[in-house]
């Protein structure tokens, strides 16, 4: 009897462990799927988000964020180029709650963004990518992994992000610069 608790207690243990290795793995989580909605309204899940195995930078930002207002522009400015080389896809999630929701629409319209652009209302994505405050970057290679993200923004921030785009879609590990 003492051998059979042994061997459970043994066995827990490592699922114990396999399971919290891949918790901590943070650099290598799937977008998860959370309920937001696309700028007419509707329901998507941010799982379904995909590039045809292109990387995607999920930035999550909202209309009364001035750095978030910054970077978007700043990237928006060099969009085109990073598209065409990487053929990297920006998705701008914006936190707005329900109240400032209807702003993004007629926001980015007025700033000519040419992003995917997703409401999350409710925070449910915001909350399920242990997002705090914006703006918030995400780096997502073609296989659907986190490989970077980044928190806050300084002007040349999108600089960087261009190297970190290019290892990505290079194969190459991360390197932060």
């Amino acid at each position: 009897m003492k051998s059979f608790l042994f061997f459970i207690s043994l066995l827990m243990i490592s699922s114990f462990s396999s399971i919290h290795a891949q918790e901590s793995d943070s650099t290598k989580a799937v977008i998860p799927s959370a309920s937001i909605k696309n700028i007419k309204g509707e329901k998507v899940n941010a799982s379904s988000i995909t590039n045809n195995g292109k990387p995607i930078l999920l930035n999550f930002w909202a209309t009364w964020c001035k750095p978030c207002i910054q970077e978007l522009t700043n990237i928006s400015n060099v969009y085109d180029e990073w598209r065409e080389a990487t053929g990297v896809k920006v998705v701008a999630i914006s936190v707005d709650d329900v109240r400032n929701s209807a702003k993004v629409a007629p926001f980015i319209n007025g700033k000519r963004w040419e992003y995917e652009v997703y409401l999350d209302e409710n925070g449910d994505l915001k909350r399920a990518m242990n997002v705090n405050n914006v703006p918030h970057a995400f780096l997502i290679d073609g296989n659907g992994k986190v490989v970077w993200q980044h928190n806050s923004y300084a002007p040349g921030d999108e600089d960087k992000l261009y190297e970190v785009i290019k290892q990505v879609v290079a194969g190459q590990p991360v390197k932060e610069h």
